[in-house]
């Protein structure tokens, strides 16, 4: 079955941080996904095709739009391009793709780590778990550089309006040493799940520690950009 493409228009433009933006597209009227997963670009630069993947920020019960958040890259054809593009453009999708998602709410204690724009990815899905909550969640929000902390205002009132929930905002503190240390040395449960999203090595490296240390692999999942 040949791939369907959907057309949009953009909606709204928001700078969230220097060189990031959060673009607000048309939803399909018969576009259904699951949070987690993402759209693929179909962008038209110096007359070939390039196709960029973006993952849907906004959540699925949210009608009318689908949110994407990305940098602006030095260099990124793809990015240069949808940043030179304004509220009222078209552009073609495609989508949704991609694993990295939550149907339900775990039953068991859920940690969320989100690094960087990592947190576009983490952000449906905490709101997914949030939304009948069954057991304690937690995110720690990572920034590396630059220590642009996206999406702060909007979690930290999440944080105040749900009491199982457990946000942790972090720009020096080292993420890998503190998650084994919370997670690896503080006690001998091995029943969390976790939903790890960034960019670089480090992602790797959070999943390899975990599993290392007796949790199962399913229950650690990860999205490495």
């Amino acid at each position: 079955m040949a791939t369907r493409v959907h057309q949009v228009r953009i909606l709204q433009v928001d700078e969230i941080a220097p060189a990031t933006r959060v673009f607000r597209l048309e939803r399909p009227p018969d576009f259904s996904f699951t949070p987690g997963q993402f759209v693929s670009c179909l962008l038209d630069v110096d007359g070939e095709t390039l196709t960029k993947p973006y993952t849907i920020t906004s959540d699925p019960e949210t009608s009318g739009h689908l949110d994407i958040c990305l940098n602006r890259v030095d260099g990124g054809r793809g990015s240069t391009r949808l940043f030179d593009m304004g509220a009222g453009a078209s552009l073609n999708v495609t989508g949704p793709w991609g694993t990295f998602t939550m149907v339900t709410a775990p039953a068991r204690e859920c940690v969320f780590i989100g690094i960087d724009t990592g947190i576009a990815a983490i952000r449906p899905l905490l709101h997914r778990a949030l939304a009948a909550p069954a057991a304690p969640v937690v995110l720690w929000q990572r920034a590396e550089s630059p220590p642009h902390l996206l999406f702060r205002t909007e979690l930290e009132a999440l944080a105040l309006r749900h009491p199982t929930f457990d946000y942790h905002a972090m720009t020096d503190t080292p993420l890998l040493e503190t998650i084994d240390q919370r997670y690896v040395h503080a006690d001998e449960r091995r029943d969390r799940e976790f939903f790890i999203c960034g960019v670089g090595e480090i992602v790797a490296k959070l999943r390899d520690r975990l599993r290392a240390a007796g949790y199962e692999r399913r229950a650690v999942h990860y999205e490495r950009w």
